[in-house]
């Protein structure tokens, strides 16, 4: 079963390790110290334009890094066990 959430999942990051989440990972102010999601507007507060661009900016990385995770889910040789021999295992 997996955890259900980032501090109960246990990993160890420096605290000056920028996390880059998407809105979905706002809550994780609370437990770590250098987080990067983008703003969020709401019916009061509008988001600036200038907000609008850093999210625009953080959702372009995210896509690339995404795409990144992609393609190492699709190559099959990390996907599965390497069950051959040793020594053509290079």
């Amino acid at each position: 079963m997996y955890p259900s959430s980032f501090w109960q999942s246990g990993v160890q990051l420096h605290p000056e390790t920028a996390l880059i989440g998407d809105a979905g990972y706002q809550g994780i102010r609370r437990h770590h110290g250098h987080p990067v999601t983008p703003h969020k507007a709401t019916k009061k507060a509008p988001l600036t334009p200038a907000q609008r661009q850093q999210n625009r900016e953080l959702a372009l990385t995210r896509l690339r890094v995404e795409h990144v995770s992609r393609r190492l889910k699709i190559f099959r040789v990390l996907k599965d066990v390497y069950r051959h021999r040793r020594r053509r295992f290079s």
